[in-house]
Parts: C-alpha cells; structure tokens; sequence
C-alpha cells in the first residue's frame, strides 16, 4: 500500500510538472514497513484487553451459591439452644456445626488452590456448587433426633465446599474486571457470602420457632432444609450453562500480563515459596486472620451473648447478628469504590481496622446494659468495619503478591482466620462459662488492638498498580514514536526550488492550482 501510495503522488507531481516545470524530488513518505514495525512494536508491548458485560453474570452467580453456602455456616448457631433440644447434645457439639467449616478448610485450601491454578475457575465452581448441593440433601434426611451424626456428615459436605469459594472474589474480580473496577467487583463477590452469613441470622429463628414438641420442631426444620437443598440444587444447574471460565481478551494490562508468563514457570510449590517470603503479605496474613477470627467468634457465640443478657430473646439474637452482617456489607461495598477510585489500599486498610478495635470495645461494654437498642446500634457499628474489612483484606493481599495467583494469596489469607477462629472461638467460649460475655469480648479486643499495630507495619508495595502503569506509559511512549515518525516523513510540505533558474518568477493562479489538486501523501493511523 505505502508503494502504491508513493507511486500515486509520483504521477501527480509530473501533471504538475507539466504546468509549471520540473519540481525537485520531496521527502520520501513513511514507507508501509515501517509503519507496521511500529505497530508491531506496540502490539508487542500493549496487549489488546477488553471488558465483557458478562462479567456481571459471572459475578452474580458466583455470589448467588456464596450466598446458599454461608447462610448454612450460621444456621445451626444462631439458634444453638434449639437445635440442642432437638439433637439431645450440649452447647459444645452445635458450636461444632459452625466451627467445622473453619477446621475443614485449614487441611483443603492448599490442594484447592493448586486446582484452582490448573484447572481454572469453572471447575472450581461446578465443585463448589455440587458438594453444596449434596450437603443440603444429606441434612434434610437427617432430621430425625437420632440421626445427629448424618446431620454433622450433611454439614461437613457443605464445609467442603466453602473451601472452593472462599479465595475466589478476588480472582473473579482480576480475570474478569478493569483495574478501574476490580475491588468493587471483588466487594460484590464478598458481598454474596455476606448476604448468606445475614440470612442465616434472620431466618432460622423465624422458620424454626422454640417449641417443645419434637415432631413438630422436626417439621419446622424439613421446611428450612428443603428450601435450602431446592436453591442449591439450581444454583448447582445454573453453573453448569452459565458460568464462564475467563473472558477470551484480558480485561487489564496486569492480566494479559499473568496470562503471557509460561506454564512451566507457574510452580505452585514456589508460589508458595515465593508468598511466604513476602514480608509485607505475612505480616497481613496475621492481621487478617486476627480481625476476621474475631468475626467468627463473635457470630458463633452470639446466641450465647444475647441468651445471658436478655433470656428467651432468640429472634432478636438472629436480628442482631443481621444487623452486624448488613451493615458490614454497606462497609464492603463503600471500601471497594473508595479504593477503585483512590488506590488507598494501606491507609484504608488500617483506618478500618483500627475503627474495628474500637466498635468492639463499644459493644463489649454496652452489651449488658440492657438496652437491646443499644446493642442493636453497637453490633451495626461493629459490623460495618469489621465485615467491611474482609475485601480490603482480599485486594490489598493481590496488590502485594502480584503477579502470583489471587487464589493462593486469598487461600493464604483464609486459612489464618478459619485457623484464629478456632482459637478465639474456643477461648472465647470457655472465657464466657467461666467468666462472663465482658471477658470474652475484651478477650478479642486485645487480639485487634494487637492486629491495628502490626498493619501499620505492613510496607505498601502495590505491584498490581505498577504493572498497569508501566503498562500505560508504554502505550503512551508507542503512540508518541509513531506520531513522531509521521510528522517527520509526511507532514513537511512540499517546496519548490527555483535556485537552478535564472528568471524567478511567482507561480502563476493556474500552476498553484495544479500544485494543490493533487494533496499530500497522507498515511492514515490508527487511534491510540
């Protein structure tokens, strides 16, 4: 085309030629080799990316079965005394029904996120959906007082499959989601698993009321486990036609980038390796499990809290803890625009988690005033910090890890809480038999105050960003060589040079048209 182009011009310089004499030869234009080195230049530095409105389906349907698997974490604590009286086994044994989720995904995460790293995100998914899909069906023919253990298999099944959900928000969020984006699309994953934890306070104790008549309580706890296997079941069905594994063009720089590194340099075991000698992401694995370890604590024992203060108060227990997850998922939604739009990730970190410290100490000194407005105003002030803290702790994990696998840094991360959940879970739970519901919660207090100080030692080296930056800059710095090189080769205009005649004289109205009917060479460029 550049040959055509500049034979083109050449015929039109001698039509001219003949009106108004030979003219000297001009600059010659950009030829179409050079043209496409540099386009091959920045195509090899600029990977093409693009975002697809299908990424908010997948997001959907992910927080859809988040969703269905969280609320059955809680729906056993939150009306702990029932289900005892149903089961015919102490306090201990329902706190177990929640704690099993903490215990199973402490041995699981590691192969989990290595099949995450080989097999992608559909299979995990697909696993996810059917092993909770299988766990609500086994507890629903476990409703019968002696059948406790196929009840306990039922939810072990549905643990198991928390460990392929979990660490997914933030991988979702970066193979799908701009970088103008990303934190918010991972709040919306954070915020499905929210939405069930809250659910699961509200709604047991309105489908399944204190009775004393077993048969009937047997048929109160049918209802909610039938409605459970039935969402789980579609969930489960949805997945299979619906969710994608990752978009066919990348949506950012830094993903293209993850996407080009070779297969046979993503070793899982010198992922680990490589994590757990990052300073910075140890010293937030520790932090984040200190705080959402609390928040474990805290929504297994609420019934327990509530029960000591204010007897026979089981709807309003379930309320509360609804409260304290709402108003955390408001925290998580307003956190991941505020970083989407300020890039924060530290300073917003440790204003959250020092503003968790502080919400607690509040509740545990208002607790038992006994005023249920009170504690009702205190749990949403906790809530909203110390649950909005879950996606911070998700992003700021990748900001620091990159360019390693999002799920082996969140599996990382959720390992330490289930791990300090366990912990402050029992502790609390003796502190509160033996001393009461004060000594429990100042208990956790110090744990957070403990975890604020070690954030802010944590050194904010966000190499996600860094990776998008250098990425612009080299798409500026392409676009610049090419303008360049066009100005220089094609812009300058042609002159006419009359040096070698001896009677100059101004170019006649006929000979300036005939100069001008034919434009400059122009070569067109792609916008950048």
């Amino acid at each position: 085309m550049g040959e055509k182009a500049g034979a083109d011009a050449g015929d039109a310089s001698e039509a001219a030629g003949g009106a108004r004499g030979a003219l000297p030869a001009r600059d010659p234009p950009l030829r179409g080799i050079e043209l496409d080195e540099l386009s091959k230049e920045r195509a090899s530095g600029v990977p093409e990316t693009r975002l697809y409105r299908r990424r908010w389906l997948v997001v959907l349907v992910f927080s859809s079965y988040s969703l269905c698997n969280a609320f059955q974490w809680i729906q056993y604590g939150i009306i702990n005394n029932i289900f005892m009286k149903f089961y015919g086994v102490d306090s201990f044994a329902i706190d177990w029904m929640s704690m099993v989720y903490m215990l199973t995904y402490i041995p699981f995460i590691f192969p989990v996120t290595w099949l995450l790293d080989k097999k992608g995100l559909r299979v995990i998914a697909l696993l996810a959906t059917a092993l909770n899909c299988v766990g609500t069906w086994v507890k629903v023919a476990g409703v019968r007082p002696d059948l406790f253990a196929v009840s306990v298999f039922g939810q072990l099944t549905c643990s198991f499959a928390q460990v392929f959900i979990l660490g997914m928000p933030s991988r979702i969020a970066s193979v799908w989601f701009g970088s103008h984006e990303v934190s918010t699309a991972c709040s919306i994953g954070v915020f499905g698993n929210q939405l069930g934890i809250a659910i699961g306070f509200l709604v047991p104790p309105i489908l399944v009321p204190n009775v004393d008549n077993l048969d009937e309580l047997a048929h109160h706890i049918s209802i909610m486990f039938y409605i459970t296997a039935g969402v789980a079941t579609i969930l489960f069905i949805l997945v299979i036609f619906v969710f994608q594994e990752k978009p066919d063009i990348p949506p950012t720089q830094a993903q293209a980038k993850a996407r080009s590194i070779p297969p046979e340099q993503c070793s899982y075991t010198a992922s680990i390796l490589r994590l757990l000698h990052n300073r910075p992401f140890i010293l937030l694995i520790f932090t984040y499990g200190l705080n959402v370890g609390c928040f474990y604590a805290v929504s297994t024992l609420l019934n327990q809290m509530i029960m000591e203060h204010y007897p026979g108060e089981e709807v309003n227990a379930g309320r509360i803890g609804l409260t304290i997850v709402v108003a955390g998922m408001f925290g998580s939604l307003i956190c991941g625009i505020w970083l989407d739009k300020t890039k924060t990730y530290k300073q917003t970190t440790l204003a959250v988690y020092l503003l968790s410290f502080v919400g607690m100490l509040v509740y545990a000194f208002t607790l038992n005033l006994g005023h249920l407005w009170v504690v009702f105003i205190t749990a949403g002030v906790l809530g909203f910090f110390m649950t909005g803290y879950l996606p911070l702790g998700f992003e700021f994990a990748v900001e620091l890890t990159y360019p390693e696998s999002e799920g082996t840094s969140s599996g990382l991360l959720n390992c330490s809480a289930q791990v300090f959940g366990i912990i402050f879970t029992i502790a609390q739970g003796k502190l509160i038999d033996r001393f009461g519901t004060l000594a429990g919660n100042i208990f956790l207090c110090v744990f957070l105050f403990l975890g604020t100080i070690m954030t802010g030692f944590i050194k904010s080296d966000l190499r996600r960003q860094k990776a998008n930056q250098q990425a612009e800059m080299n798409t500026s710095g392409s676009c610049e060589r090419i303008t360049a090189h066009l100005e220089a080769n094609v812009s300058s205009p042609a002159t006419v040079d009359n040096s070698s005649s001896k009677d100059k004289e101004p170019l006649g109205q006929s000979q300036m048209d005939a100069d001008t009917s034919q434009p400059p060479e122009t070569v067109p460029v792609t916008d950048t």
